[in-house]
């Protein structure tokens, strides 16, 4: 599994952590973690169909042929069969990792136990894991990704872009890697560089909503006002209930001089994230320009609860 822009929690009722130091900090639309299949799904890069096997031939299922039953269990685990929680799929791939610590399926398994840590917002231990990933592994794309994320998520940019960039180098096909390399760059207020990247993601895979809602936003802020609301309409298609797309077209309007429309956004966006304090300091704006002062007063001094500093963030984006 990945992590991208608008990616939701991989599982339900995981902590969501905090994604953007920007006006959209409490959005987890941060990066897209890679996680692989070992045996159980059809299979990402052609990789998986033979670890099954490696995984049955290793020694420990040599010497006690009896816990297969367990082996087949523990590798569906470890594809993320069961998404209750983190920890079945930890439990899963730490048994495939303990039946052959250096197996091709062993580097699968450090990948996919470093996503389900970074779903528990535990990223040390993610980034441990993928380190042994790419250890065993340093030919494969995904665990570069995932640590860049994880790099990304805790606001070491510059370590995120070397990851990305490897991943990219490894796999220049690699769309959801272009997204996590834009949104850093994002962070980085290098939004040309951003809108690059969003651009190379799209045609790679023009089915990416990620990637249509980061260009929007983008695209928004550096004033490209009807291609940023072209982009956030696609996305919405994709998905019609994603606050961080509502939140960018809200940012669209209140910059085009549409302030109703702004706020029929920022209203839907804060429907689906009561707390989201960009889509909250946008409508109190628009409110004042609809000269709706009391109601301006009380949205902005809302955001800034969540976000003092928000204020700024909107004035490097133009609009104040």
């Amino acid at each position: 599994m990945e992590l991208v822009l608008g990616a939701k929690p991989p599982y339900p009722g995981a902590k969501r952590p905090v994604a953007k130091a920007t006006a959209r900090s409490l959005i987890s639309k941060v990066g897209k973690l890679d996680m692989e299949s070992i045996a159980r799904r059809g299979i990402i890069n052609g990789v998986a169909p033979i670890l099954i096997l490696l995984l049955l031939g290793s020694p420990a299922a040599a010497q006690n042929p009896t816990p297969k039953k367990s082996i087949l269990e523990n590798i569906a685990l470890c594809n993320g069969i069961d998404r209750t929680s983190p920890e079945p799929q930890i439990d899963g791939c730490t048994a495939v990792i303990e039946s052959g610590e250096h197996t091709p399926a062993a580097a699968i398994a450090y990948n996919n136990r470093g996503d389900a840590y970074t779903a528990k917002a535990d990223y040390d231990r993610a980034v441990q894991d993928f380190n042994r990933s790419i250890e065993i592994n340093p030919t494969n794309a995904k665990p570069f990704n995932n640590r860049g994320v994880v790099y990304l998520k805790k606001g070491e940019y510059d370590l995120a872009i070397r990851d990305l960039d490897e991943a990219i180098r490894l796999n220049p096909d690699y769309a959801k890697a272009f997204v996590n390399r834009a949104e850093t760059y994002q962070k980085k207020n290098e939004y040309d560089r951003a809108a690059r990247d969003y651009d190379e993601a799209i045609r790679l895979d023009p089915n990416l909503k990620a990637a249509w809602d980061g260009r929007c936003w983008t695209r928004a802020i550096l004033g490209q006002l009807q291609a940023a609301l072209e982009d956030c309409n696609k996305a919405l298609q994709s998905e019609p209930t994603d606050a961080a797309t509502y939140d960018s077209r809200g940012l669209t309007y209140m910059k085009m001089g549409q302030f109703g429309s702004a706020i029929d956004d920022y209203n839907s966006a804060l429907r689906f994230e009561p707390k989201l304090a960009s889509a909250l300091y946008g409508r109190g704006l628009a409110k004042l320009k609809k000269g709706d002062k009391v109601g301006s007063d009380t949205d902005i001094a809302a955001a800034k609860k969540i976000q003092a500093k928000i204020g700024d963030d909107f004035t490097r984006y133009g609009v104040q």
